[in-house]
């Protein structure tokens, strides 16, 4: 029955959530899991802390007397090399692939994908708002721990008068990869999240990714092999990191620095496009 001079209300439409809206509420997911941004902090202390360790470590050594060997250069210590370890860096990438994954897979494993895909269907957005804030997030900590490592450890040289500073060839290029390893590994991490949706799966596999591939990429007698090898994330931060005034060799077939940074940009890249792939594609 139609009531003559009135009309319904029409229902208003929903807001489309912004940009600003879905970063807001994958922080708020992020900082509930206390267990996360502990272990972040954690790890920063961690690698920071290796770097110093190494440096101090040395600082005896670089006291002694260090007679010319035959056919070799005469001794020359590399701040670079001990100051950005590959260690620390492998204890951040580490950290920082766990966290990227943990952000897809967790929602998956509570159900909390549902409530946000019923919020926002624009899977496409939702997906970009978790890759901005975990690579704003992991570049932060991949900057305070590469800015903090190299000025602490050459402060510390300063005395042995071997410490470089931030213009001197390579240093510059060396900082910057190494904090910008750091967010790639992390978007690794997320698409391996994205893809397995298992916790366990997930780690082991960013494992195997990061730290037991490239040792079957070793060696300098197959050239195709070693080339794929010089093109995996950290080692192509530690080609850029080379201090091009030190004595490391880089044996047969090496990586060019042009080549590395498009090696780290490509990874990010191909892991942003998997995770946005996965999530539009596959149901929850």
């Amino acid at each position: 029955m139609t009531i003559s001079g009135t009309r319904l209300a029409e229902r208003p439409a929903e807001p489309v959530a912004r940009i600003t809206d879905l970063l807001a509420a994958e922080w708020i997911k992020m900082r509930s899991l206390r267990s996360t941004y502990w272990v972040l902090a954690l790890s920063a202390v961690v690698a920071i802390a290796i770097n110093l360790n190494a440096v101090h470590s040395d600082l005896t050594y670089i006291d002694q007397p260090h007679p010319p060997l035959p056919g070799l250069p005469p001794y020359k210590y590399d701040p670079l090399f001990h100051g950005l370890g590959s260690i620390a860096a492998g204890v951040m990438a580490l950290a920082a692939a766990s966290f990227g994954a943990i952000t897809v897979f967790g929602e998956y494993a509570t159900g909390m994908i549902r409530t946000t895909l019923a919020a926002t269907p624009d899977r496409r957005a939702v997906i970009t708002a978790k890759v901005a804030l975990v690579t704003a997030i992991t570049l932060i900590l991949g900057v305070i721990v590469s800015v903090t490592s190299f000025f602490t450890t050459n402060a510390m040289l300063a005395s042995r008068h071997v410490g470089l500073s931030i213009h001197d060839p390579g240093c510059l290029r060396a900082v910057a990869a190494y904090a910008l390893v750091i967010p790639v590994c992390a978007l690794i991490g997320l698409a391996f999240g994205a893809v397995l949706r298992h916790a366990t799966a997930s780690i082991v596999s960013v494992v195997g990714m990061l730290f037991i591939l490239p040792m079957l990429f070793g060696g300098e007698r197959y050239r195709l092999l070693k080339e794929i090898g010089n093109h995996l994330p950290m080692a192509a931060q530690a080609r850029l990191a080379l201090n091009p005034d030190g004595h490391t060799s880089l044996g047969e077939y090496p990586a060019t620095v042009t080549g590395s940074w498009i090696a780290l940009a490509a990874w990010a890249l191909v892991s942003v496009t998997v995770a946005v792939m996965v999530v539009r594609r596959r149901d929850v």
